[in-house]
């Protein structure tokens, strides 16, 4: 990431989006609301006598055209499937990413929604049931160019870029350095207990901020992140408190996921290992977008050596979590 990408936005204003929504023949009535989103703008857009749309401008230099395209023909596979999402608009001749003035762009619906109360085993077992669908769809086939979540790309690579852009303090380097070693050999061996596991199309980044709720029961939104990796990253998150909190929660979610989909136990040797990559990852994709005006804005407590000390520290919890025996299902 160049730092003309990270500034690429600058030009992003009001009239340039509400002209990028009215070249795909859509007539603005002036009201435009920003979304809350930091790797890609998005904003709702007011339409003249009709409902609002949601103009979602992606990156630039993050994804290829494929890798977007990739995402938008899973989201209508998806919906075509009739689990409950939000996928791109097609124009007349079925396109789903545009552009304007430079910038990338797709066009949804606006759908509102709550977050769901993950302490409702109710709202747990119809949240399994979704997942289920999900996965049922996502394992018919595979992805031919978006990543795939393993130890090189979200621990390996992170860390290597935080290595090599001084990011972390001088003195904290060595603990850092050793620690993420560490830490790197024991999600292997994760791996290694699990034995082999089926790789499939994910939401990828799926937890409660993606989730909307509605009396008709949940629906997804944002598959920006949606890659391949074992079908434990779309739940895992769902989970938090003690050991037993946990394990009720994943027994009920389990409950409505199996009605749709099998989920191989071996997989629960990998929630500590997953949880690990992503605080790693986290930590990277801070650091590669620190040069995006909104960061620093958004994230004012990164980077500092308070935060680097925190960062080592939550990460040496995760070492004997990870030798801990997998949860336990009924």
């Amino acid at each position: 990431m160049t730092a003309t990408d990270d500034l690429a936005y600058q030009n992003l204003n009001p009239d340039a989006v509400l002209a990028a929504v009215e070249s795909q023949g859509h007539v603005c009535d002036g009201h435009l609301l920003i979304l809350n989103s930091y790797e890609n703008r998005v904003y709702q857009v007011g339409i003249d006598n009709g409902s609002a749309l949601i103009a979602k401008f992606y990156r630039p230099g993050r994804w290829d055209d494929e890798t977007i395209l990739e995402e938008h023909a899973f989201s209508l596979e998806l919906a075509a499937g009739e689990v409950s999402l939000i996928p791109p608009i097609q124009d007349p001749r079925d396109q789903t990413l545009f552009r304007h003035g430079g910038h990338r762009f797709a066009l949804f619906p606006s759908c509102g929604g709550r977050p769901p109360n993950l302490e409702d085993p109710e709202h747990q077992r119809q949240l399994g049931r979704f997942l289920g669908r999900l996965h049922a769809v996502g394992m018919t086939r595979r992805y031919a160019h978006r990543p795939v979540l393993d130890v090189d790309t979200f621990g390996v690579a992170s860390v290597q870029f935080l290595l090599d852009n001084d990011f972390i303090p001088t003195d904290l380097e060595p603990a850092y350095r050793s620690l993420t070693e560490d830490l790197l050999q024991q999600v292997r061996w994760c791996y290694e207990r699990a034995g082999p596991i089926e790789l499939i199309r994910l939401h990828g980044d799926c937890h409660t901020g993606n989730i909307l709720w509605t009396d008709d029961g949940p629906h997804l939104v944002d598959l920006d992140d949606s890659r391949t990796g074992p079908a434990i990253q779309d739940l895992w998150m769902f989970l938090s408190g003690d050991r037993q909190d946990q394990e009720s929660s994943l027994n009920t979610l389990l409950e409505g996921y199996s009605q749709f989909c099998e989920f191989s136990l071996r997989e629960l040797h990998l929630i500590e290992a997953l949880r690990t990559l992503r605080m790693m990852h986290h930590y990277a994709w801070l650091a590669r977008r620190w040069r995006d005006p909104a960061f620093p804005r958004a994230f004012p407590w990164f980077n500092s050596q308070r935060c680097w000390e925190q960062h080592i520290l939550d990460l040496r919890e995760q070492a004997p979590l990870m030798v801990e025996p997998p949860l336990a299902t009924i």
